[in-house]
């Protein structure tokens, strides 16, 4: 995959903020800390070392609107982080203090495939009741009901996905994250397979969602500088912005410094 971000585009001149406090521009993060045993390292390093601070930092910047941090993990190491733009979750009227029903870029380090994955989520939950822990159960104005909707050759979806499964080498996921349907470019057609994919998991007691992220294997990982990594998800992130703003209330703006 060709990214198209480079450093020159979004990292400031000053290398220090209010206060001279350490601007999180990336330059500082090591390629270790995306540990195929444990995790992505969060604890016990500085914080514009933190792969948290850098990416919400170049998200803010490049697209100019407030970004939630969310993940799954405790302690030094976590398995999986997400940035959700914080307008597309304030507009809606039912769910706008649940993360779970919001688009969502997300990076994660898979400790069973040894694979760095970064890219696009967006979560169906549980579909019906009762509910195992607040705020899981899909509701009307959830993001996933966008995404299904988009399911379907010819959409503008369809049209990215084409593009970055079919071209740039990216993977679509759909399921439970125990047994998931796996779409690449040897089997992918049309985001029509998606839809149909998702009946296949059960609306009560399963959890399912959808991700498209871009695969780096553990020893492409390692071959990288930090800050090669560090531009790598950026760029992951700005080629699946036009697939999350098919599937969201309020968009983010593509070319942004225009």
């Amino acid at each position: 995959m060709k990214h198209r971000t480079s450093s020159k585009d979004w990292l400031p001149l000053a290398k220090r903020g209010e206060g001279g406090a350490e601007l999180p521009t990336g330059e500082a993060f090591r390629s270790e800390w995306i540990d195929f045993e444990r995790g992505i390292r969060v604890g016990n390093i500085e914080p514009h070392e933190r792969i948290t601070q850098i990416l919400k930092f170049y998200l803010e910047q490049r697209y100019r609107t407030a970004f939630v941090t969310d993940r799954w993990g405790r302690g030094v190491y976590w398995q999986w982080i997400c940035w959700i733009p914080r307008a597309n979750r304030e507009a809606k009227p039912i769910s706008n203090k649940v993360n779970f029903g919001c688009a969502k870029l997300f990076i994660s380090a898979d400790t069973d495939t040894k694979v760095f994955q970064s890219g696009l989520q967006i979560e169906r939950g549980y579909a019906q009741g009762p509910e195992p822990y607040p705020g899981c159960l899909l509701k009307d104005d959830w993001d996933w009901h966008r995404l299904i909707g988009q399911c379907a050759a010819g959409t503008e979806l369809d049209k990215e996905l084409q593009r970055l499964v079919k071209r740039e080498g990216f993977v679509v996921e759909v399921g439970d994250w125990e047994a998931n349907t796996v779409f690449t470019k040897k089997n992918f057609t049309s985001a029509r397979q998606i839809r149909d994919a998702t009946k296949k998991y059960p609306k009560r007691d399963k959890w399912a969602g959808f991700q498209l992220y871009y695969p780096m294997p553990e020893r492409e990982v390692r071959a990288c500088t930090g800050y090669e990594l560090v531009k790598a998800m950026c760029g992951v992130f700005d080629e699946v912005i036009p697939a999350m703003n098919c599937c969201m209330q309020i968009k983010l703006a593509t070319n942004p410094r225009e």
